[in-house]
Formats: structure tokens, C-alpha cells, sequence
């Protein structure tokens, strides 16, 4: 909860300052356009594969659509300040993998809002005669809401509210907040089209301040405990080994209670790679000179 109150003491006057499109501010050297690209994640359930695309078995593709909003505005020819509003999804599976006797699986939608400083490499104008692309590097902070949910026999659950690890009971995994923050730090780049246009593409990962973004993060808890306290359906999604057989056709058994269910050690992360488009307002050199007529004598 202090993490959450320094950020928003952070957010406040940053969104205030980019809700200000008509502002001085803006008339000197804003940005305003859209970001579309793709997610992904990394935790418990997917720790390093990167871009994980699988287009025979739709059910291990591990990329998603994103898309978003952003505002730049740029303090000198090296850096920038930018606020992007990002939404998409993430997800992944056991299926396919070494841990695929655990068979979890998980999908969070995700809602982002950052606030972030760039560093260019080169300087960057968008006057003719002037470097107009430079890479760049950038990190800030990022408050986001995710909510994991998965599926069985066809329907959709959320998995928060269930307990899944024993939250609420005595000697479970404390309960989590479906929103957080995040480090969010990467590369990109960038370049200017005339006046009034610039375009990029950047890659950035997340670095979240919860291990719950797929609900898995702590130790199986007494499986008859969760049927008795939460019911049949709590118990059957904390652990859904016996959803698979072994060699002989008879159901997995349950894990032990207090084995480990996820990695307690790290914390969950996801990523947004994708291109940019914007248009700039009030660039150098935009002003207008008029010649009035000369008076005829």
C-alpha cells in the first residue's frame, strides 16, 4: 500500500500534465497518436520463453493483441517525457511444457497506465538538415489492473475471488490486489516524417510487484481443507492434476499440501512490443511570418 501511495503522489500531477493537450505546455513540443503491438508474459507457468507464437495448437499461443494511446513530450533533443494507456492480454499454459503434470493455465486481461522518461542516443529535431531517427531507451513507473481467469468444462471462472492457494484461510497465501505497479524499462526507435509526424517501434517489459498475475505464486494448501471451507470447484481448480492419467489410465494424484505450487522467489512480468504513430504540435520553427503588402507611395 505505500508503494501504491508514492506512485499515485508521482501520477497525479503527470496525468495532469498530460491532459493538457491545449496547454503552453503543448504548444511547444507535444505528441499525441496511437501504439498497437502484441503481449506476452513471464512467470510460474512461462519463465523464458520470449514471443512464444504456436500456430498449430492455438491453446499454446502465448502472444496477444495490444493497442493504446500515448502522449510525448519532448523536454530537449536527448530526452522526453511520455504517458501511455495500454490495454491487451496475456496468458499461458502448462500444457506443452516440463511442468505440464501441474496442468494450470491462465488468462488475465491487462490495463495499463505509465509514465516514463526516454533517452535518445542521438538528438532528435524534425527540422530539414537535422538527425530526424535516433534508438533510444526509456523506463518510469507503471500502475496496471490484471484479473486471471481460467477455464474448465467450457466455462470461464475468476480466480481471485476463489482462493485458490488457501487465501483467507489460516496458514494460506495472503490475499492479492488486482492492481499493482510496475518497472517498466526497454529500447526502442524512433523518427521524425516532416514537421508534424514521427513514427517508432519499442519493446518493453514490465517487472510487476506481484507473483499473482496467473494466480500461481505459493504452495498447494490442504486440498480437502479448500473442498470442506470453499467447495468443489475451488479444490478442483487449485490443483487439476487429476484431470490427466498416467501410464496405466488412472488420474494423477493430488499435489502434497505445502508443495510448492509456483516460484515464491520472483515475481511475475509481462511485455509490450509494437509500433508507434504520432502527431506533433507546436515544433520548432512553426511559426508564421506574414509580409504585409508595402504601402504604395
Amino acid at each position: 500500500m505505500k508503494i501504491k501511495s508514492h506512485f499515485l503522489h508521482l501520477l497525479i500531477p503527470l496525468m495532469v500534465l498530460s491532459a493538457l493537450p491545449f496547454s503552453r505546455l503543448a504548444a511547444q513540443n507535444s505528441e499525441f497518436g496511437a501504439c498497437v503491438g502484441t503481449m506476452f508474459y513471464l512467470g510460474d507457468l512461462n519463465q523464458t520463453k520470449l514471443f512464444k507464437l504456436n500456430l498449430k495448437d492455438p491453446s499454446l499461443n502465448q502472444l496477444h493483441f495490444g493497442a493504446g494511446f500515448m502522449y510525448r513530450y519532448n523536454i530537449s533533443p536527448r530526452f522526453a517525457f511520455k504517458a501511455d494507456f495500454l490495454f491487451g492480454k496475456v496468458s499461458s499454459t502448462d500444457k506443452g511444457t516440463d511442468m505440464r503434470d501441474r496442468n494450470l493455465s491462465f488468462s488475465s486481461p491487462i490495463t495499463e497506465f505509465s509514465a516514463e522518461i526516454e533517452l535518445n542516443f542521438f538528438e532528435l529535431y524534425n527540422t530539414t538538415g537535422k538527425n530526424r531517427f535516433s534508438p533510444y531507451i526509456f523506463t518510469g513507473l507503471t500502475l496496471f489492473s490484471f484479473n486471471p481467469q481460467t477455464e474448465l468444462n467450457g466455462q470461464t471462472y475468476d480466480l481471485h475471488s476463489m482462493g485458490t492457494e488457501g487465501q483467507g484461510l489460516e496458514g494460506g497465501s495472503k490475499p492479492y490486489s488486482l492492481t499493482t505497479v510496475a518497472i517498466p524499462f526497454g529500447f526502442g526507435i524512433k523518427a521524425t516524417i516532416g514537421r508534424y509526424f514521427a513514427i517508432g517501434a519499442e519493446w518493453g517489459l514490465r517487472w510487476t510487484f506481484t507473483d499473482y498475475l496467473d494466480d500461481v505464486g505459493g504452495r498447494y494448501y490442504d486440498n480437502d481443507v479448500l473442498r470442506s471451507a470453499y467447495g468443489d470447484l475451488v479444490a478442483d481448480l487449485a490443483d487439476r492434476s487429476p484431470e490427466l492419467k498416467d501410464n496405466l489410465g488412472e488420474p494423477l494424484e493430488r499435489h502434497v499440501a505445502g508443495h510448492a505450487r509456483g516460484n515464491e522467489t520472483t515475481h511475475d512480468a509481462y511485455s509490450f512490443a509494437g509500433i508507434t504513430m504520432t502527431v506533433k504540435f507546436g515544433n520548432e520553427d512553426r511559426a508564421c511570418r506574414l509580409k504585409l503588402p508595402r504601402k504604395k507611395r
